[in-house]
């Protein structure tokens, strides 16, 4: 049971870490302008399934956000079209920073559990060396 505590958990780290890269990627290209000719930079959002029985929880695909974005009127920009509008990302940095939050967490939460049962196992290795 202990043992399947750190596989658990460890799947849950990856896929942790993994809403985290795409939450950066979705933070550092937050104000990214992009021609009209072309699409917007696209969110990334991670699509987590649970693994058979109780083999954890995986990353079952990435989705992406609207190729549309917001059309911004920027004159000034050098990649505005003839009438002056760029593509920014249509995306809330409000929503991104709470995901952020609740990826963190989740990142810790698991890291606490592979701690705690790593300190389990040590623990019954010292009462097996004692008999």
């Amino acid at each position: 049971m202990t043992f399947d505590a750190i596989g658990i958990a460890g799947t849950a780290l990856t896929v942790h870490r993994k809403w985290l890269d795409a939450i950066s990627d979705n933070l550092a290209n937050v104000n990214t302008a992009a021609p009209t000719s072309g699409p917007a930079f696209q969110a990334k959002y991670i699509e987590a399934q649970a693994g058979p029985g109780t083999t954890g929880v995986y990353v079952k695909g990435i989705s992406e956000g609207d190729a549309t974005g917001r059309l911004v009127y920027q004159p000034d920009s050098p990649i505005a079209d003839k009438d002056g509008y760029v593509w920014y990302p249509d995306i809330d940095l409000n929503e991104q920073m709470g995901s952020l939050i609740m990826a963190q967490r989740g990142y810790q939460a698991n890291a606490q559990v592979v701690d705690r049962a790593r300190d389990i196992y040590e623990s019954a290795l010292q009462i097996g060396k004692g008999s």
